[in-house]
């Protein structure tokens, strides 16, 4: 199962994004078989998009409320949320990476990923590199 991070489904929802393309068509692609998000992802893109000190102008709320509504229904989506177990594999993370501050938030997600079984995280960021558990992919990379 492929989950996908935050920064793709930025990319997919703003036209304006240099990568708007390519991720919109990443998206396309991976929704055709069993794909996941994790929630922090869906918290992080509603914060980014509608946030007026990122974008000018910034994507209006409930655009970006019909966005996630529209990723919701797709029937081969899976969300991914906090198990029994989830601070046990976050607590390894973070000790393993020894990461602390804003990059717990990348722990969050790796180990959600990771908890769930996830084959590999689409992402853009290459902090997730610091997790070797996890195994990333930068689809917008060509």
């Amino acid at each position: 199962m492929i989950a996908v991070d935050t920064n793709i489904l930025v990319h997919a929802h703003r036209g304006d994004s240099p990568w708007h393309a390519v991720a919109t068509e990443s998206l396309r692609r991976v929704a055709d078989s069993s794909w996941a998000i994790p929630w922090p992802c869906i918290h992080e893109f509603l914060a980014i998009v509608t946030h007026p000190k990122i974008f000018d102008p910034p994507t209006p709320a409930q655009d970006a409320r019909s966005a996630v509504t529209l990723w919701l229904a797709a029937p081969t989506l899976r969300l991914l949320a906090e198990l029994e177990g989830y601070w046990d594999a976050l607590a390894a993370l973070l000790g393993k990476s020894r990461v602390v501050g804003p990059r717990v938030h990348d722990a969050r997600i790796a180990a959600l990923c990771l908890l769930h079984g996830v084959d590999v995280l689409w992402t853009a960021d290459r902090d997730f590199s610091r997790f070797a558990a996890l195994r990333t992919h930068n689809p917008l990379a060509r």
